[in-house]
């Protein structure tokens, strides 16, 4: 007897339908899958045989022969492992097919029946509403991830023996519906603020322009100066994630299998900080089952890479690519995938070895081991990031003040406002911050007057700016404008932008 059940597949972040055929008929007692299978899938054969067999179902002695269509698209993982015991009860004729109309089916079998938890029931749920079906069986390990999407139902089943009862009529499961509370985002308070810090004002104002604009920023200064504690606080002050945006990230985590298990979405904006000897696959993504690396985990969110120059170079120079695009693309035998990067970079590093630079009272570096140092750091990955900042060993009187410095929650207000700016100015456009404008948007939204012209023509001379550099200028004086509330790029935003690009040339020249 013939069976079809529906089941889905991960393909970099999206999904795919896949359709898992079944067929039992007369013949040597082989159990066969086909369909351009991994290692995992493969031994689902074994898994399911006894699973089922635990369960309560003997296989009889006939050919089975499994499909799983499209047979030109990799199946890995084990998630098919559940559609393949369900189309085999069908097939033997203990569940009927109009049970399954309408049904997705995703999950892993243990020997003994449980139905165990597998990455990628978010995306994958979210593709089956797409597709139109009724609803979706997943593990209920995964159902409160599943449940986040509206207009399909999502049950979580524990063992075949309850799902058999369920599709055979038997109220044993309940649809999964989260409370409203559970669906808004940016709900999880923060362990730290701002209003932590004592003193670095200059570099206070600078997270908050790149903030507000999503530019990149790197800060320099010694040891113990506070580098980390304001990158650590960045999220803090981004506006609260939207229901969209916070679906977009969760399926990114649901795919790398970061969601908890009593976690339906990521509520807060990611903070990633992977260690230096991080590995370039990590950073990026792939592998051998292609997954989502550091920077598409920091996806709407900030990417802080601590002791910069201690990164491999080969491995940071991969950033190349994906701050321009906003994504990330990799390219394996088995196919291409996509992943999202629209991110915030945030790095910070010491001016040398000792940390000390120029402070020639505590630095013991020569010159040629401080142009060694910085020259980790190419020039065309310096140009990518729009604000340099300095970050100086706080002063001991500023360190004993008892004041407490500007709340989180105020600049959050202030980079609300001027991101509502950027939103109304580039509705038509694909674009949402001006660190996405393109050079032909420059024209449009960055005009400057003949004073500000001037301006630009001197630094652009002076600091001898590449092309690049010139447009990022351009991007950080119209955030600063909107900060202001300013709809024109005035001098005393030009000249500030400047000076974000001047620290640079003070180090690397």
């Amino acid at each position: 007897m013939f069976s079809k059940v529906f089941s889905g597949a991960v393909h970099g972040i999206e999904s795919r339908i896949v359709t898992v055929e079944a067929d039992i008929s007369d013949g040597l007692p082989v159990f066969d899958l086909v369909g351009y299978l991994g290692s995992e899938v493969r031994e689902a054969r074994e898994r399911v045989r006894i699973s089922l067999k635990n369960s309560g179902y003997r296989l009889p002695a006939k050919r089975i022969t499994i499909n799983l269509s499209p047979a030109d698209m990799r199946k890995e993982g084990t998630a098919f492992d559940l559609p393949i015991a369900v189309s085999v009860l069908v097939s033997l004729g203990f569940l009927t097919e109009e049970s399954l109309e309408g049904t997705l089916f995703i999950g892993e079998l243990s020997l003994n029946g449980e139905i165990k938890k597998v990455n990628g029931v978010l995306p994958i749920v979210y593709m089956a509403y797409e597709q139109g079906f009724k609803r979706c069986i997943v593990p209920a390990c995964n159902v409160r991830e599943g449940a986040v999407v509206q207009g399909i139902e999502v049950y979580g089943a524990e063992n075949l023996v309850q799902l058999a009862g369920f599709l055979k009529g038997s109220p044993m499961i309940d649809p999964c519906v989260l409370k409203e509370e559970e669906l808004k985002p940016g709900k999880e308070p923060y362990e730290v603020d701002f209003s932590d810090i004592v003193g670095q004002e200059l570099a206070k104002r600078a997270i908050e322009i790149a903030a507000c604009g999503m530019h990149n920023i790197l800060l320099i200064g010694p040891p113990g100066s506070g580098k980390t504690m304001l990158a650590k606080r960045i999220p803090t002050i981004l506006p609260e994630l939207s229901f969209e945006e916070s679906l977009e990230i969760s399926k990114i985590y649901s795919v790398s299998g970061l969601l908890d298990n009593n976690q339906s979405l990521i509520r807060n904006r990611p903070f990633r900080s992977p260690h230096h000897t991080i590995t370039t696959t990590a950073l990026t993504g792939g592998g051998r089952f292609p997954m989502p690396g550091e920077i598409s985990l920091a996806h709407l969110g900030v990417l802080f890479l601590d002791e910069f120059p201690e990164f491999n170079r080969n491995t940071i120079e991969i950033l190349r690519q994906p701050l321009e695009e906003n994504e990330i693309t990799i390219t394996r035998l088995n196919g291409t995938y996509r992943y999202p990067a629209n991110l915030m970079l945030c790095a910070a590093m010491n001016p040398c070895n000792c940390g000390y630079y120029p402070d020639r009272n505590k630095c013991r570096c020569s010159l040629s081991q401080v142009r060694h140092y910085l020259g980790k750091i190419s020039r065309p990955l310096l140009d990518r990031i729009d604000i340099s900042i300095e970050v100086p060993q706080t002063d001991y009187r500023e360190l004993k003040k008892q004041e407490k410095g500007e709340t989180s929650a105020s600049i959050r207000e202030r980079i609300k406002l001027a991101r509502e700016l950027q939103y109304v100015r580039y509705e038509k456009e694909n674009i949402q911050f001006n660190s996405q404008l393109s050079a032909k948007m420059l024209a449009v939204y960055c005009k400057l007057e003949k004073e500000e012209e001037k301006i630009m023509e001197e630094a652009y001379n002076r600091l001898h700016l590449s092309a690049r550099a010139y447009h990022r200028i351009l991007k950080v004086a119209r955030t600063i404008a909107d900060l202001e509330g300013e709809e024109r790029i005035n001098a005393k935003h030009l000249t500030e932008a400047v000076c974000y690009r001047s620290m640079d040339k003070k180090y690397w020249e």
